[in-house]
């Protein structure tokens, strides 16, 4: 049976290199190692040849290579291709560039050469405090020090004491960063984990988390990665609650921190990448249309930049939170049919990335599509991506494994498929009951579907019509926006009322609210 290919970590590594980071690596071997180490190179080239990871086709592929020696082979070629890259990208990442300075730092001081250490300690100093990158600058400081400590270099006595005092803010500083950034990650975590705020005990928990560890002086912090990280935890903070106003103020001056210092951009693509992708999340959330539609554009224009391109991770993160995007603006306008356009690229592309994405997004990517072909009334197709949530065993959003199941049984009822609704309705219950994620939305739903069964064609209509008005005054209830976040129960409800397409229904309130904005923008020019 073949192996699975991200199974062997040399075969992903590999795969990743571009034609560049290839010529590279032979140019680099052949010149820095010696003649045995050329069968490194015939072990790359045959693995490079591979669509999947095969031992077996691999060794057939090298007949001087017994098994024993294959897994010393591809060890070296492991290290070889690190320290290759690693020549190639020195200069076009700041981590690097600093890592080199503090290594060339370290070689010269044990050379005996104390002041040409301390020369490029001072220049990754300034490149350090540039970028803001106090973590680095650290371990600068404590060299410097040791230098200092052990030798006479004939520096001023003032600045030892300023290598003192800025030893103890960058150590002051660092401890900051330390807890807001623990803070945001478990923020982060918990929604991972388990989506929003299901009841009040859930939102105390979270709100007396983020009492007893957010910092008291939090206001007053000026630091771009304080600032960063501050910003990322409130962000989560609110998106767990489900304040949506509140998501979208910090996810902005997330963004705000990168527009007043760009050259963090090219430093934290990746936090830059993840806070646009928080932004059009918010404004998706809140249906603010206009200024999503800007947002979107200024993305796809900085995901067509040279910094946005630079690395793969960043590359392929910026595809997937656009394409996201994209989907969302469709459910948001109605455009179901147009949106499914996008599926056939998505599918290619999700399984080209397979290795590089995280199964959290999959399983996001899964319902949104789904979501499409539903609203489009494709039942069938949306079945379809439901089913691959809802077969997908894995610890990750119980919240979107309990929507994709009422989807499914919501797809199921408006096929017809009656013979199967009693147990998929016990079996989704079940299931939403244990993940307690049984809002009265969802209890309204449940009540509905039994009924439904039962009642005569002639009093159907009248049973829906109370079924919408029991839940549409739950719009604006914190604890039920959860269901109408994931699933327009409101709209589908409406289309069978008024005998519409749940389409054309999402699309009239968005033009709706357009006249309505439209109105407020003419009476505040008045």
């Amino acid at each position: 049976m073949m192996a699975n290919r991200s199974a062997d970590i040399l075969f992903q590594l590999v795969r990743s290199l571009e034609k560049s980071e290839k010529r590279h690596f032979k140019l680099y071997i052949k010149r820095s190692s010696a003649k045995e180490d050329l069968k490194i190179v015939q072990l790359f080239d045959a693995l490079d040849k591979l669509q999947e990871y095969d031992e077996k086709i691999l060794l057939k592929k090298l007949p001087f290579v017994t098994k024993p020696q294959l897994a010393n082979l591809k060890t070296h070629l492991y290290k070889q291709l690190l320290a290759s890259l690693r020549l190639l990208k020195t200069t076009e990442n700041t981590d690097l560039q600093l890592s080199e300075l503090i290594d060339n730092a370290r070689l010269l001081y044990n050379k005996g050469l104390k002041l040409q250490s301390l020369k490029i300690l001072e220049k990754a100093k300034e490149i350090a405090k540039a970028n803001n990158k106090f973590n680095f600058l650290a371990q600068l400081i404590s060299l410097e020090k040791k230098i200092e400590t052990l030798h006479i270099t004939r520096s001023s006595l003032e600045k030892t004491q300023a290598l003192t005092e800025e030893a103890t803010e960058i150590s002051d500083h660092i401890d900051r960063v330390t807890k807001l950034s623990n803070l945001a990650l478990l923020l982060y975590r918990w929604y991972v984990q388990n989506g929003h705020a299901r009841n009040e005990q859930d939102e105390e928990r979270i709100k007396e988390f983020f009492k007893n560890n957010v910092p008291p002086n939090a206001r007053e912090l000026t630091d771009f990665y304080e600032k960063l990280y501050l910003y990322q935890s409130y962000c989560w903070y609110a998106f767990i609650r489900q304040d949506f106003l509140m998501y979208y103020r910090y996810s902005q001056k997330w963004i705000d921190i990168f527009d007043k210092e760009p050259q963090m951009i090219a430093v934290e693509t990746g936090h830059y990448v993840k806070g646009m992708h928080n932004l059009l999340n918010s404004l998706f959330d809140l249906r603010y249309y206009n200024k999503f539609k800007i947002v979107l554009r200024n993305f796809e224009a900085y995901a067509e930049t040279a910094v946005a391109k630079h690395h793969d991770n960043f590359r392929i993160h910026t595809f997937i939170y656009i394409n996201g995007a994209k989907i969302n603006q469709h459910l948001m306008l109605g455009t179901f049919k147009e949106g499914l356009s996008l599926v056939p690229y998505l599918d290619e592309k999700l399984n080209e990335y397979a290795l590089y994405i995280d199964h959290h997004r999959i399983l996001v990517f899964n319902y949104k599509i789904a979501n499409l072909f539903f609203g489009s009334g494709n039942y069938e197709r949306s079945i379809d991506y439901l089913q691959k949530i809802i077969h997908d065993h894995v610890d990750l959003r119980y919240d979107l494994q309990c929507y994709a199941r009422l989807l499914h049984l919501i797809a199921h009822y408006e096929l017809g498929n009656y013979e199967i609704m009693e147990s998929l309705i016990k079996s989704v219950y079940r299931f939403m009951a244990k993940m307690k994620n049984l809002t009265v939305v969802e209890e309204e739903m449940f009540r509905f579907l039994r009924k439904s069964f039962k009642i005569s064609p002639r009093k159907f209509k009248p049973e829906l019509e109370q079924f919408l008005y029991n839940i549409k005054h739950l719009e604006k209830n914190r604890f039920e926006t959860r269901s109408f976040v994931y699933l327009d129960i409101i709209s589908w409800l409406e289309s069978k009322v008024y005998e519409k397409p749940m389409s054309e229904i999402i699309h009239n309130k968005y033009l709706k609210s357009k006249k309505s904005m439209f109105r407020e923008s003419a009476i505040s020019h008045a």
